[in-house]
Protein backbone atom coordinates (compact mmCIF):
# COMPACT_ATOMS: atom_id res chain seq x y z
CA UNK A 1 0.00 0.00 0.00
CA UNK A 2 2.83 2.33 1.18
CA UNK A 3 4.80 1.84 -2.72
CA UNK A 4 1.15 2.35 -4.09
CA UNK A 5 0.99 5.72 -2.50
CA UNK A 6 4.96 6.91 -3.33
CA UNK A 7 3.97 6.00 -6.70
CA UNK A 8 1.21 8.26 -6.71
CA UNK A 9 2.48 10.81 -4.70
CA UNK A 10 5.78 10.88 -7.56
CA UNK A 11 3.23 11.20 -10.19
CA UNK A 12 1.71 14.09 -9.02
CA UNK A 13 5.10 15.30 -8.09
CA UNK A 14 5.94 15.01 -11.65
CA UNK A 15 2.11 16.41 -13.00
CA UNK A 16 3.83 19.48 -10.89
CA UNK A 17 6.74 20.41 -12.76
CA UNK A 18 5.45 18.98 -16.51
CA UNK A 19 1.98 20.82 -17.71
CA UNK A 20 -0.20 18.15 -18.82
CA UNK A 21 -2.70 18.73 -21.93
CA UNK A 22 -5.87 17.33 -23.47
CA UNK A 23 -5.76 15.44 -26.23
CA UNK A 24 -7.74 17.44 -28.03
CA UNK A 25 -5.78 20.54 -27.26
CA UNK A 26 -2.87 18.59 -28.31
CA UNK A 27 -4.15 18.10 -31.70
CA UNK A 28 -4.92 21.97 -31.78
CA UNK A 29 -1.34 22.98 -30.74
CA UNK A 30 -0.15 20.34 -33.58
CA UNK A 31 -1.99 21.83 -35.98
CA UNK A 32 -0.35 25.21 -34.84
CA UNK A 33 2.64 24.03 -35.12
CA UNK A 34 4.16 22.33 -32.26
CA UNK A 35 5.45 19.05 -32.84
CA UNK A 36 3.94 15.70 -31.32
CA UNK A 37 5.73 12.73 -30.54
CA UNK A 38 4.98 9.18 -30.11
CA UNK A 39 7.39 8.00 -26.87
CA UNK A 40 5.61 4.48 -26.82
CA UNK A 41 7.68 1.86 -28.32
CA UNK A 42 8.06 0.53 -31.72
CA UNK A 43 5.45 -2.32 -31.30
CA UNK A 44 2.90 -0.21 -29.84
CA UNK A 45 2.97 2.16 -32.51
CA UNK A 46 2.69 -0.56 -34.93
CA UNK A 47 -1.25 -0.54 -34.00
CA UNK A 48 -1.38 3.17 -34.73
CA UNK A 49 -0.17 6.41 -34.10
CA UNK A 50 -1.33 10.56 -33.93
CA UNK A 51 -1.74 11.33 -37.09
CA UNK A 52 1.81 13.42 -38.14
CA UNK A 53 3.31 12.44 -34.85
CA UNK A 54 6.97 11.25 -34.51
CA UNK A 55 7.38 7.65 -33.41
CA UNK A 56 10.43 8.19 -30.98
CA UNK A 57 10.93 5.36 -27.90
CA UNK A 58 11.05 6.55 -24.99
CA UNK A 59 14.63 4.68 -24.41
CA UNK A 60 16.04 6.54 -27.40
CA UNK A 61 14.67 9.81 -26.60
CA UNK A 62 17.54 11.47 -24.99
CA UNK A 63 19.59 9.92 -27.47
CA UNK A 64 17.72 11.30 -30.57
CA UNK A 65 15.64 14.12 -29.64
CA UNK A 66 18.14 16.72 -30.98
CA UNK A 67 18.23 15.26 -34.18
CA UNK A 68 14.73 15.29 -34.28
CA UNK A 69 14.02 18.71 -33.24
CA UNK A 70 16.94 21.14 -32.27
CA UNK A 71 15.13 23.85 -31.53
CA UNK A 72 14.19 24.08 -27.55
CA UNK A 73 12.06 26.17 -27.73
CA UNK A 74 9.92 24.91 -30.20
CA UNK A 75 6.45 22.82 -28.16
CA UNK A 76 6.67 19.84 -28.24
CA UNK A 77 4.16 17.65 -26.92
CA UNK A 78 4.66 13.98 -25.63
CA UNK A 79 2.39 11.19 -25.47
CA UNK A 80 2.42 7.26 -24.73
CA UNK A 81 -0.26 4.93 -23.71
CA UNK A 82 -1.89 6.37 -20.62
CA UNK A 83 -0.06 9.51 -20.05
CA UNK A 84 2.78 8.46 -17.61
CA UNK A 85 5.43 7.56 -19.74
CA UNK A 86 5.09 11.02 -21.47
CA UNK A 87 5.61 12.59 -17.77
CA UNK A 88 8.81 11.61 -17.50
CA UNK A 89 9.89 11.60 -20.91
CA UNK A 90 8.79 15.32 -20.29
CA UNK A 91 10.99 15.88 -16.91
CA UNK A 92 14.29 14.48 -19.59
CA UNK A 93 13.23 17.15 -22.02
CA UNK A 94 13.11 19.52 -19.34
CA UNK A 95 16.77 19.18 -18.04
CA UNK A 96 17.97 18.61 -21.43
CA UNK A 97 16.77 22.15 -22.04
CA UNK A 98 13.65 22.23 -23.77
CA UNK A 99 11.24 25.02 -22.03
CA UNK A 100 8.06 24.06 -23.89
CA UNK A 101 7.41 20.86 -22.98
CA UNK A 102 3.28 19.31 -22.58
CA UNK A 103 2.41 15.99 -21.83
CA UNK A 104 -0.84 14.58 -23.06
CA UNK A 105 -2.95 13.30 -21.06
CA UNK A 106 -4.35 9.94 -20.79
CA UNK A 107 -2.07 9.43 -23.99
CA UNK A 108 -3.26 7.33 -26.63
CA UNK A 109 -6.27 5.70 -25.10
CA UNK A 110 -7.83 9.51 -24.61
CA UNK A 111 -6.71 10.30 -28.13
CA UNK A 112 -8.71 7.46 -29.56
CA UNK A 113 -10.68 8.17 -26.90
CA UNK A 114 -11.67 11.60 -28.63
CA UNK A 115 -11.82 10.18 -32.03
CA UNK A 116 -8.98 11.94 -33.25
CA UNK A 117 -7.13 11.18 -36.20
CA UNK A 118 -5.02 8.26 -36.30
CA UNK A 119 -2.39 6.90 -38.88
CA UNK A 120 -1.95 3.43 -39.61
CA UNK A 121 0.79 1.83 -38.43
CA UNK A 122 3.96 1.07 -41.14
CA UNK A 123 4.66 -2.07 -39.26
CA UNK A 124 2.69 -4.54 -37.78
CA UNK A 125 4.23 -5.83 -34.71
CA UNK A 126 6.10 -8.48 -35.95
CA UNK A 127 8.00 -6.45 -38.64
CA UNK A 128 8.62 -3.75 -35.36
CA UNK A 129 9.82 -6.76 -33.52
CA UNK A 130 12.07 -8.20 -36.17
CA UNK A 131 13.76 -5.04 -37.65
CA UNK A 132 13.66 -3.08 -33.89
CA UNK A 133 17.51 -2.39 -34.28
CA UNK A 134 17.66 -1.39 -37.66
CA UNK A 135 14.38 1.29 -37.41
CA UNK A 136 16.17 2.78 -34.19
CA UNK A 137 18.61 4.24 -36.96
CA UNK A 138 17.22 7.67 -37.76
CA UNK A 139 18.05 7.47 -41.57
CA UNK A 140 16.10 4.32 -41.55
CA UNK A 141 12.86 4.44 -39.73
CA UNK A 142 9.14 2.92 -39.92
CA UNK A 143 9.43 4.70 -43.37
CA UNK A 144 12.64 3.45 -44.43
CA UNK A 145 11.44 -0.31 -43.50
CA UNK A 146 8.33 0.42 -45.55
CA UNK A 147 10.62 1.08 -48.00
CA UNK A 148 12.77 -2.32 -48.00
CA UNK A 149 8.96 -4.07 -47.64
CA UNK A 150 8.35 -2.87 -50.89
CA UNK A 151 11.22 -3.00 -53.04
CA UNK A 152 11.96 -5.45 -55.41
CA UNK A 153 16.02 -6.32 -55.95
CA UNK A 154 16.91 -9.31 -58.35
CA UNK A 155 20.09 -10.98 -57.88
CA UNK A 156 21.93 -12.53 -60.67
CA UNK A 157 23.61 -15.95 -59.11
CA UNK A 158 22.92 -17.49 -55.80
CA UNK A 159 26.95 -18.40 -55.70
CA UNK A 160 29.69 -16.87 -53.91
CA UNK A 161 28.47 -13.10 -53.89
CA UNK A 162 24.82 -13.91 -54.16
CA UNK A 163 24.69 -16.16 -51.05
CA UNK A 164 25.51 -13.41 -48.16
CA UNK A 165 24.16 -10.87 -50.12
CA UNK A 166 20.88 -12.69 -50.84
CA UNK A 167 20.52 -13.79 -46.92
CA UNK A 168 21.55 -10.09 -45.16
CA UNK A 169 18.58 -8.95 -47.90
CA UNK A 170 16.42 -10.83 -46.93
CA UNK A 171 17.19 -10.23 -43.29
CA UNK A 172 16.96 -6.63 -43.90
CA UNK A 173 13.54 -6.84 -44.26
CA UNK A 174 13.68 -6.50 -48.69
CA UNK A 175 10.09 -7.26 -49.20
CA UNK A 176 10.71 -8.87 -52.72
CA UNK A 177 13.59 -10.79 -54.19
CA UNK A 178 14.01 -12.59 -57.04
CA UNK A 179 16.35 -15.54 -57.73
CA UNK A 180 18.37 -16.01 -61.42
CA UNK A 181 20.26 -19.23 -61.30
CA UNK A 182 20.37 -22.16 -63.29
CA UNK A 183 23.12 -24.20 -61.89
CA UNK A 184 22.92 -26.87 -59.06
CA UNK A 185 24.70 -27.18 -55.27
CA UNK A 186 27.70 -28.38 -55.78
CA UNK A 187 29.77 -29.91 -52.90
CA UNK A 188 32.63 -27.78 -53.46
CA UNK A 189 30.29 -24.83 -53.54
CA UNK A 190 29.65 -24.87 -49.77
CA UNK A 191 32.97 -23.43 -48.56
CA UNK A 192 32.21 -19.59 -50.17
CA UNK A 193 27.93 -20.01 -50.68
CA UNK A 194 26.90 -20.21 -47.57
CA UNK A 195 22.90 -19.94 -48.74
CA UNK A 196 23.26 -23.51 -49.42
CA UNK A 197 23.96 -26.63 -47.26
CA UNK A 198 25.11 -30.49 -47.92
CA UNK A 199 21.77 -31.69 -47.78
CA UNK A 200 20.76 -30.07 -50.82
CA UNK A 201 23.87 -30.89 -53.04
CA UNK A 202 22.19 -31.47 -56.39
CA UNK A 203 19.68 -29.07 -55.63
CA UNK A 204 19.12 -26.08 -58.00
CA UNK A 205 20.52 -23.28 -56.52
CA UNK A 206 18.00 -20.67 -56.55
CA UNK A 207 15.40 -23.37 -55.05
CA UNK A 208 17.88 -24.46 -52.15
CA UNK A 209 18.94 -20.24 -51.83
CA UNK A 210 14.93 -19.90 -51.66
CA UNK A 211 14.54 -22.61 -48.88
CA UNK A 212 17.48 -20.45 -46.65
CA UNK A 213 15.66 -16.94 -47.22
CA UNK A 214 12.71 -18.08 -46.11
CA UNK A 215 13.47 -19.75 -43.15
CA UNK A 216 15.56 -16.92 -42.16
CA UNK A 217 12.78 -14.40 -42.78
CA UNK A 218 9.11 -15.78 -43.85
CA UNK A 219 7.73 -11.93 -44.46
CA UNK A 220 9.90 -12.49 -47.81
CA UNK A 221 8.60 -12.92 -51.15
CA UNK A 222 11.30 -15.15 -53.63
CA UNK A 223 10.52 -15.15 -56.54
CA UNK A 224 12.85 -17.90 -58.57
CA UNK A 225 14.30 -18.45 -62.23
CA UNK A 226 15.88 -21.12 -62.75
CA UNK A 227 17.29 -19.82 -65.92
CA UNK A 228 20.73 -18.89 -67.92
CA UNK A 229 20.40 -14.82 -68.80
CA UNK A 230 20.18 -14.51 -72.61
CA UNK A 231 19.84 -12.02 -75.07
CA UNK A 232 16.41 -12.68 -75.34
CA UNK A 233 15.20 -12.72 -71.92
CA UNK A 234 17.63 -10.34 -69.92
CA UNK A 235 15.29 -7.34 -70.55
CA UNK A 236 12.14 -9.43 -69.48
CA UNK A 237 13.61 -11.03 -66.66
CA UNK A 238 15.16 -7.85 -65.02
CA UNK A 239 12.72 -5.10 -65.65
CA UNK A 240 10.53 -3.83 -63.10
CA UNK A 241 13.29 -4.27 -60.65
CA UNK A 242 14.50 -1.57 -58.29
CA UNK A 243 18.16 -2.55 -58.18
CA UNK A 244 19.95 -5.50 -60.21
CA UNK A 245 22.91 -6.70 -58.26
CA UNK A 246 25.32 -8.79 -60.41
CA UNK A 247 26.73 -12.12 -58.73
CA UNK A 248 27.42 -13.38 -62.51
CA UNK A 249 30.67 -15.19 -62.82
CA UNK A 250 31.09 -15.08 -66.35
CA UNK A 251 31.81 -11.96 -68.73
CA UNK A 252 29.07 -12.53 -70.98
CA UNK A 253 26.27 -12.00 -68.39
CA UNK A 254 28.13 -9.35 -66.93
CA UNK A 255 27.89 -7.27 -70.54
CA UNK A 256 24.34 -8.57 -71.02
CA UNK A 257 23.36 -7.10 -67.50
CA UNK A 258 25.35 -3.66 -68.29
CA UNK A 259 23.68 -3.41 -71.48
CA UNK A 260 20.10 -4.33 -70.46
CA UNK A 261 20.18 -1.92 -66.76
CA UNK A 262 21.76 1.51 -68.69
CA UNK A 263 18.31 0.77 -71.24
CA UNK A 264 15.87 -0.05 -68.86
CA UNK A 265 17.45 2.44 -66.26
CA UNK A 266 18.34 0.16 -63.47
CA UNK A 267 21.45 0.56 -61.18
CA UNK A 268 23.79 -2.54 -61.22
CA UNK A 269 26.00 -3.06 -58.31
CA UNK A 270 28.89 -4.83 -59.50
CA UNK A 271 31.41 -6.92 -57.82
CA UNK A 272 33.96 -9.92 -58.88
CA UNK A 273 36.45 -11.71 -56.87
CA UNK A 274 39.20 -14.25 -58.17
CA UNK A 275 41.66 -15.97 -55.51
CA UNK A 276 42.77 -13.48 -52.22
CA UNK A 277 40.95 -9.92 -54.18
CA UNK A 278 37.86 -8.14 -54.96
CA UNK A 279 36.21 -5.45 -56.55
CA UNK A 280 32.96 -3.83 -56.62
CA UNK A 281 31.27 -0.62 -57.64
CA UNK A 282 27.54 1.03 -59.04
CA UNK A 283 26.52 1.78 -62.19
CA UNK A 284 23.92 4.25 -62.09
CA UNK A 285 22.43 4.91 -65.38
CA UNK A 286 19.57 7.45 -63.93
CA UNK A 287 22.67 9.50 -63.03
CA UNK A 288 24.36 11.26 -65.92
CA UNK A 289 27.58 11.48 -64.40
CA UNK A 290 27.71 7.64 -63.79
CA UNK A 291 29.88 5.40 -65.25
CA UNK A 292 28.75 1.78 -66.60
CA UNK A 293 30.39 -1.07 -66.76
CA UNK A 294 31.92 -0.81 -69.80
CA UNK A 295 34.01 2.64 -68.91
CA UNK A 296 35.49 -0.16 -66.68
CA UNK A 297 35.99 -3.10 -68.99
CA UNK A 298 35.69 -1.94 -72.41
CA UNK A 299 36.40 -5.21 -74.03
CA UNK A 300 36.17 -8.58 -72.27
CA UNK A 301 39.48 -10.09 -71.17
CA UNK A 302 40.74 -13.15 -72.98
CA UNK A 303 39.44 -16.32 -71.10
CA UNK A 304 43.31 -17.16 -70.02
CA UNK A 305 43.03 -13.18 -68.43
CA UNK A 306 39.96 -13.76 -66.42
CA UNK A 307 39.89 -17.49 -65.02
CA UNK A 308 37.36 -18.42 -62.59
CA UNK A 309 37.15 -19.90 -59.65
CA UNK A 310 37.03 -23.28 -60.46
CA UNK A 311 40.12 -22.50 -62.41
CA UNK A 312 41.77 -20.16 -60.09
CA UNK A 313 40.20 -21.09 -56.81
CA UNK A 314 39.09 -18.73 -54.32
CA UNK A 315 39.16 -18.26 -50.03
CA UNK A 316 36.18 -18.83 -49.37
CA UNK A 317 35.73 -16.09 -46.67
CA UNK A 318 35.99 -13.40 -49.71
CA UNK A 319 32.94 -13.38 -51.73
CA UNK A 320 31.56 -13.15 -48.33
CA UNK A 321 32.91 -9.31 -48.20
CA UNK A 322 32.22 -8.39 -51.31
CA UNK A 323 28.65 -10.03 -51.40
CA UNK A 324 28.58 -8.02 -48.03
CA UNK A 325 29.21 -4.77 -50.01
CA UNK A 326 26.85 -5.14 -52.94
CA UNK A 327 24.25 -5.66 -50.13
CA UNK A 328 24.91 -2.94 -48.24
CA UNK A 329 25.18 -0.98 -51.82
CA UNK A 330 21.49 -2.35 -52.58
CA UNK A 331 20.23 -0.97 -49.39
CA UNK A 332 21.32 2.62 -49.65
CA UNK A 333 20.07 2.65 -53.11
CA UNK A 334 16.58 1.72 -52.24
CA UNK A 335 16.48 3.96 -48.84
CA UNK A 336 17.76 6.88 -50.51
CA UNK A 337 20.91 7.36 -48.37
CA UNK A 338 24.40 7.72 -48.03
CA UNK A 339 26.71 7.69 -51.05
CA UNK A 340 26.72 4.69 -53.24
CA UNK A 341 29.38 3.66 -54.68
CA UNK A 342 29.17 5.67 -57.90
CA UNK A 343 31.78 6.66 -59.51
CA UNK A 344 34.09 4.87 -57.27
CA UNK A 345 36.06 1.56 -57.55
CA UNK A 346 36.22 -0.37 -53.93
CA UNK A 347 39.17 -2.91 -54.09
CA UNK A 348 40.14 -5.00 -51.48
CA UNK A 349 43.14 -7.40 -50.66
CA UNK A 350 42.25 -10.23 -47.94
CA UNK A 351 46.04 -11.21 -47.63
CA UNK A 352 47.17 -7.61 -46.89
CA UNK A 353 43.84 -6.61 -45.08
CA UNK A 354 43.45 -3.63 -47.17
CA UNK A 355 40.59 -1.66 -49.13
CA UNK A 356 41.34 1.00 -51.75
CA UNK A 357 39.37 3.53 -53.45
CA UNK A 358 39.65 4.44 -57.15
CA UNK A 359 37.80 7.00 -58.92
CA UNK A 360 36.35 5.89 -61.59
CA UNK A 361 35.16 8.45 -64.64
CA UNK A 362 32.60 8.46 -67.40
CA UNK A 363 34.96 7.41 -70.26
CA UNK A 364 33.39 9.64 -73.12
CA UNK A 365 34.85 7.28 -75.71
CA UNK A 366 32.75 4.18 -73.86
CA UNK A 367 31.10 1.88 -76.29
CA UNK A 368 28.40 1.26 -73.79
CA UNK A 369 27.74 5.25 -72.85
CA UNK A 370 29.52 7.24 -74.94
CA UNK A 371 27.73 9.99 -76.92
CA UNK A 372 29.44 7.73 -80.60
CA UNK A 373 28.06 4.74 -78.48
CA UNK A 374 25.47 2.48 -80.24
CA UNK A 375 23.08 -0.31 -78.96
CA UNK A 376 23.63 -3.33 -81.90
CA UNK A 377 21.47 -5.92 -79.93
CA UNK A 378 22.12 -7.90 -77.09
CA UNK A 379 23.57 -11.20 -79.38
CA UNK A 380 26.73 -9.23 -80.44
CA UNK A 381 27.01 -8.75 -76.73
CA UNK A 382 27.14 -12.18 -76.26
CA UNK A 383 29.09 -13.26 -79.24
CA UNK A 384 31.75 -10.64 -78.25
CA UNK A 385 32.42 -12.20 -75.47
CA UNK A 386 32.63 -15.68 -76.72
CA UNK A 387 34.85 -14.72 -79.76
CA UNK A 388 37.15 -12.95 -76.86
CA UNK A 389 36.66 -16.57 -74.73
CA UNK A 390 37.67 -18.36 -78.18
CA UNK A 391 41.11 -16.11 -78.73
CA UNK A 392 41.92 -17.26 -75.33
Amino acid sequence: MTEGLDRERWLNDLRQRVPETTAADALARQLGGALLIDVREDNERATGSPEGAVGLSRGFLELRIEQVEPDRDRDVLLLCGSGQRSLLAGEALQRMGYRRVHSVAGGMAAWKAAGLPVSAGALDSDAAERYSRQILLPQVGEAGQAKLATARIVVIGAGGLGAPALLYLAAAGVGNITIIDDDRVERSNLHRQVVHADARVGMGKADSARMALLALNPRVEVRVVAERLRAENVEALIRDHDVVIDGADNFATRYLLAAATRRLGIPMVYAAIERFTGQASVFDPRLDESPCYRCLFPEPPAAADAPNCAEAGVLGVLPGVLGLVQATEALKLVLGIGQPLVGRLLTYDALGMRFRELTLRRDPACPGCGPDSGFTGYTDLEHMCAASTTAG
